[in-house]
């Protein structure tokens, strides 16, 4: 009987979790060891492991940060997502899911579910009329285009994060709060946010990832190497005809998505709690 639970749970738990986390995780590996493998045996699968190194090299990533524009082109990108958007999409989420979950106004239920449904529409479609507008407004080519598009697709994925967050707070507390005089802002400064950084770490994580990863706006708008983000680059700078830098594309995904894994992993716990608040409701 022990050793049929035993196998059950194997069968039933740990097995499909195994595959789950091999598929989940073999691009990452793919990619590390790509980074890491001389052109020579890139080229030679006959001769050579493609799932082993066996001569490691640095030889791609020194090109990388070294030969091209890679390191500018990661800090300026890391302005515009981490230090510009960011905070401008997590403050105008917060100030939407606020309004609509505890305002109670005519038709919010249905607001929130507008900007949720305006979240959905692929860029691939928006691009083209958001392109109209940057060239209307000279924008185009310019860091500014990007600094104004991606809030576009922030905030509304933000904003309905956050209204599921705001209803696990109890509404009992601002109640309280607006009997001893308190006025909206302050409730929203002094109780709910205190309440709500589980979320607001959440959305900010989310935030930085999109913007860190899109790449159909800034291909669109960007045509200069100079103002390009880093996954446009990696794929312009490092493809010449139909010669492909095989390792230094793979080290620079790599060096790409440790920010990002980064970011994760410092605010697990808040991203967790964030998504059990969610989906309370």
């Amino acid at each position: 009987m022990a050793w049929d639970s035993r196998a059950r749970r194997v069968m039933m738990i740990y097995l499909p979790l195994s595959c789950f986390v091999l598929i989940l995780l073999f691009p990452f590996y793919w990619m590390a060891i790509t980074s890491f493998k001389p052109n020579a045996e890139l080229l030679n699968y006959k001769e050579h492991n493609p799932f082993w190194i066996t001569s490691p090299t640095l030889a791609h990533i020194k090109h990388l940060l070294f030969n091209t524009a890679y390191p500018t082109l990661a800090e300026d990108h890391d302005v515009r997502g981490g230090r510009l958007d960011l905070p401008v999409a997590v403050r105008l989420s917060t100030l939407a899911a606020y309004a609509i979950e505890r305002l109670r106004f005519r038709g919010s239920p249905y607001v929130g579910l507008g900007i949720y449904l305006a979240y959905l529409v692929p860029p691939s479609i928006l691009f083209i009329p958001l392109a109209t507008v940057i060239v209307q407004f000279g924008l185009f080519d310019t860091p500014l285009a990007l600094i104004l598009v991606y809030p576009t697709f922030l905030v509304p994925f933000c904003t309905w994060l956050l209204i599921g967050y705001f209803k696990s707070i109890p509404y009992e507390l601002e109640e309280c709060a607006l009997v001893d005089g308190a006025t909206r802002l302050q409730i929203l400064r002094r109780i709910t946010l205190p309440l709500a950084v589980p979320g607001l770490i959440s959305a900010g994580i989310f935030s930085f990832t999109l913007s860190w990863n899109e790449f159909i706006y800034a291909l669109a708008f960007i045509q200069s190497s100079a103002n390009k983000t880093v996954p446009v680059a990696i794929l312009t700078e490092l493809v010449s005809g139909d010669v492909y830098q095989w390792g230094a594309l793979m080290a620079g995904s790599l060096l790409g998505s440790l920010p990002v894994a980064l970011f994760y992993s410092l605010f697990v716990d808040y991203y967790v709690s964030s998504l059990t608040g969610a989906v309370k409701e």
